[in-house]
């Protein structure tokens, strides 16, 4: 017989696939078996149909088209024996799915054979439909589906129930069709009856509330009783896996009961009992065990239950995390993450087995525990935890180490209550882990010594003893060199000893070998040779013995290939050979940085949701909000506040820069405004953000200081400016008092001799981030305008539907208007603010000109909230000539 001919078995052409040792060789088998097959299908060869189908879904298996064969499956299921059919549905059930059309020729077939009287025809059209019923399919079978779940059969029942969870999760609209069969079918006594209807009836809930309410109500209570049936059963072998019967069905029915308990305290004080049954009484050494007393515990922690049963579903928790399978730990240790916000006390007694598991040598139960950590930290277990983390970081392997110094240094930032020991734990972090502490860690350390004037000696001091046991940690060493340039003659001086230190012996001598030491070692990058060089320029005034000293070491990097170093070099030579009068008040110390407002910028810029949360919050500007340290920072000014200027996200007084600690070393320093002080004062800022009008020079100004920082000034009086006169006489709120629905004034969007645009508002307080625009248009010149168009664009975040305008013709000499509305959706509402460009073309003569006006519409309080101002530009009329 040929190999390749319709009447080969199957089993032969699967040993002749396998023989193949290329690819190619493979594709070649492919090709003529297809090649036959079609051959067969097109002389309709009846004998061989449901061998070439078989073939076919061997052959889609190995990732080969088998389109050609569909319609082949749909005559096997049409024909009458059992044998046929049974291929023709597996063909169907591989070879297709529910997205392609040929799949509604079937549904007659399926119709009848779910009528058949043979059980196992009935039962392949039941698995069948399960598997790819579509919507149009779900909606015209449903009624045999449903008559199906009343017979006597176990078998038919049992595939009836898992059709009717494909049924219902295509078409949720029949779900109360199947309410009545789908309680019935927990009275059964088989067990696969059982499993089938207990995820029907869970499937049900999820897509119907009133399904929920319906099984809330009459079948609760025959859940507990099956439960506690199941519990209780003796040994039977048909069921028993590893000592406990049946522990799938224990499962959905935990599964379920979640369900129905949620939110419903009636329902779950009846399941408290049998939950705390289950729970006591599974063995856990098993792990089918194992995977009923999670389920159990899942349960608990869904439902409105006691806190006794919560103690004791947390205490089962505590026993998993002592486990040796990774798996069960890690699964312990996510649900421990969801029980903290339900009952904190219960799991912080078990904080000894959870920091062990952070040492454990499974990387993903390393990170979940350490997660969990972090959420057990409070005011009271802060100081215990972080030594025991700290402790841990000397030892940790390199890679969990990023992961571990950040969360250790979120702790300490949170929970400090005194800056002594925040600065001792950060020098420690810093002294083990310095090279994977972020930048703004460190910037916050040096902010924090900078407001902390009686702990600036022991701070240098600290460091200076941390960095000769630990200069490979980059963080450690440029704290170091900043507060030695800043501090240097407190660590040579021991100013402001406390009780706690030993006395040292540090020459100015020593103070510059560190700083020289910063400087060659190869490691060190540019950044840290930079903050170098200032701060041996610094010492050069304070320390004069070590003055010539520290002009070599200056002049040794005239001639740095690198050209920030090179240019540092040059510069500090020239002040200190030329400029020595002005020396000691370039190098003068800082001063102290504005810690509120750096906590502040830092919490901005890690919550991207801080803005949506205060809009959603009613403001009170008499709050003072707290931060770490100790640090508070006062109210915002009125006029700020409203503008929601005064939060967090505002400008930082000192800098405007994101790495304004570098602006004060001196490193990157450009002159362009970014790099200024913000403007103090409400109005000034509320200037800016406008750009309307130029604020008035004001010599007295601060000043940036190069390679040095801010210069001491005198403060500015900010320049007071009515805030009536910038909305052009519009109120500071636009809402009538005492109507529910806000009322905007209008205003004029642009004016000129030849058009004039006004703007008319109205917005719905249940939808904040839309908004609608009426705009008027009129033609103030004596010609009359055609085919105006009003165009407008806005930014990605913004959705901006335009309705048609009322007309296209703009009379002359305002004898006529063209009205058009405009609705505004702002996704971002909250966060950013609006913007809007448009322009109007219209046809006019040849000799027509283009005339380009811009101005920017303010628009009233209320109606962009937070963000109420929108910017529109209007540019490009084509006016008359």
């Amino acid at each position: 017989m040929n190999p390749f001919s319709s009447g080969t078995r199957l089993r032969d052409m699967i040993r002749a696939i396998r023989a193949c040792k290329t690819a190619a060789e493979e594709r070649a088998v492919v090709r003529k078996e297809c090649a036959a097959i079609r051959s067969a299908i097109s002389e309709n060869d009846q004998d061989y149909r449901h061998r070439n189908i078989a073939k076919l879904m061997f052959i889609h298996m190995l990732g080969y088209p088998t389109h050609f064969g569909q319609m082949e499956c749909l005559k096997l299921i049409a024909a009458s024996g059992f044998p046929e059919k049974r291929v023709g549905y597996l063909g169907l059930m591989l070879l297709l799915d529910e997205r392609q059309e040929v799949l509604m020729l079937v549904t007659n077939s399926l119709k009848q054979d779910l009528n058949h009287s043979n059980q196992y025809i009935v039962g392949l059209a039941l698995c069948a439909l399960g598997n790819i019923c579509s919507a149009e399919m779900a909606r015209d079978l449903a009624p045999e589906v449903e008559r199906l779940l009343l017979t006597r059969d176990p078998n038919i029942k049992k595939k009836a129930a898992l059709c009717s969870i494909r049924i219902i999760r295509k078409v949720p609209d029949l779900a109360e069709n199947f309410l009545s069969p789908a309680a019935s079918l927990l009275k059964e006594k088989h067990h696969g009856v059982l499993i089938a209807g207990v995820q029907l009836c869970t499937d049900l809930c999820k897509v119907s509330v009133e399904a929920s309410n319906y099984l809330r109500k009459n079948c609760t209570e025959g859940l507990v009783r099956i439960l506690r049936d199941v519990s209780n059963s003796p040994y039977a072998p048909e069921y028993d896996i590893a000592g406990i019967t049946d522990p799938f069905l224990h499962i959905r029915l935990l599964r379920l009961m979640r369900m129905l308990g949620q939110g419903d305290s009636d329902t779950s004080e009846y399941i408290n009992d049998i939950l705390a049954q289950v729970a006591s009484k599974t063995e856990s050494n098993k792990n089918a065990g194992n995977a009923i007393l999670y389920e159990c515990v899942e349960t608990i922690m869904g439902i409105q239950a006691t806190s006794g049963l919560r103690v004791l579903a947390i205490n089962i928790l505590g026993r998993f995390l002592s486990n040796r399978d990774n798996n069960i730990r890690y699964v312990a240790l996510n649900m421990l993450m969801k029980a903290v916000a339900v009952d904190s006390q219960a799991v912080q007694r078990h904080r000894t087995t959870i920091l062990e598991c952070v040492k454990d040598s499974d990387a993903s139960i390393r990170k979940r525990a350490l997660e969990l950590v972090f959420l057990l930290v409070n005011d009271t277990n802060a100081k215990p935890l972080t030594k025991e983390l700290i402790d841990y970081l000397e030892v940790s392997d390199q890679d969990f180490k990023g992961d571990l110094t950040a969360k250790i240094c979120l702790i300490v930032e949170k929970f400090s209550q005194e800056k002594k020991w925040y600065i001792d734990q950060m020098l420690k972090v810093l002294s083990l882990g310095g090279n994977f502490v972020k930048d703004d860690v460190w910037h916050a350390l040096i902010v924090a010594i900078s407001n902390a004037p009686d702990l600036q000696g022991y701070s240098v001091r600290s460091l200076y003893r941390a960095f000769r046991t630990s200069s490979e940690q980059v963080s450690l060493v440029r704290v170091t060199v900043w507060c030695l340039g800043e501090y240097g003659e407190m660590l040579v001086n021991n100013v402001g000893m406390l009780e706690v230190e030993e006395p040292m012996t540090v020459t100015e001598s020593d103070a510059v070998d560190v700083l020289e030491a910063c400087l060659t070692r190869y490691s060190s990058d540019i950044a840290t040779r930079s903050m170098s060089l200032i701060a041996l320029l610094k010492l050069s005034s304070r320390f004069p013995p070590t003055s010539e000293r520290i002009k070599q070491i200056i002049t040794m990097h005239k001639g740095s290939v690198a050209l920030e170093l090179q240019q540092r070099a040059i510069e500090f030579n020239s002040i200190i050979q030329r400029h020595q009068n002005i020396k000691s008040s370039l190098v003068e110390r800082m001063p102290v940085l504005d810690e509120p407002a750096y906590i502040g910028k830092r919490a901005s810029s890690s919550q991207a949701n801080i803005v949506a949360d205060k809009s959603s919050q009613p403001s009170s500007t008499a709050t003072t909000l707290k931060f770490p340290n100790g640090v508070t920072k006062p109210p915002a000014a009125p006029l700020v506040d409203l503008l929601d200027l005064g939060s967090d996200d505002s400008s930082v007084p000192t800098s405007t820069s994101n790495d304004f600690l570098h602006d004060f070393l001196g490193i990157g320093l450009t002159n362009s405004p970014s790099s200024g002080i913000a403007p103090s004062g409400g109005t000034d800022i509320l200037m800016d953000l406008l750009s309307i009008g130029t604020p008035v020079p004001n010599d007295t100004a601060p000043k940036v200081v190069p390679n040095q920082g801010f210069a001491p000034t005198t403060k500015p009086t900010p320049t007071t400016i009515q805030v009536m006169d910038l909305l052009d006489g519009l109120p500071s709120n636009g809402s009538l008092p005492g109507s529910q629905t806000p009322v905007y004034p209008s205003i004029t969007a642009f004016e000129s001799s030849t058009l004039k645009i006004m703007f008319s508002f109205t917005k719905q307080p249940e939808r904040p981030h839309v908004s609608k625009i009426h705009a008027t248009f009129v033609n103030m010149s004596s010609d009359a305008y055609t085919d105006f168009v009003f165009q407008a664009a806005v930014p990605k975040f913004v959705q901006l539907h335009l309705d048609p305008a009322s007309s296209n013709q703009l009379p002359a000499s305002g004898n006529g208007t063209i009205t058009q509305t405009l609705t505004v959706t702002n996704s971002q509402h909250g966060q950013k603010a609006l913007a809007m460009r448009v322009r109007m073309p219209q046809d006019t003569e040849p000799s027509s000109l283009a005339i380009k006006n811009q101005r920017q519409v303010p628009v009233p309080v209320g109606l962009f909230t937070p963000s109420i101002w929108i910017r529109c530009v209007t540019n490009l009329f084509a006016l008359p000539g």
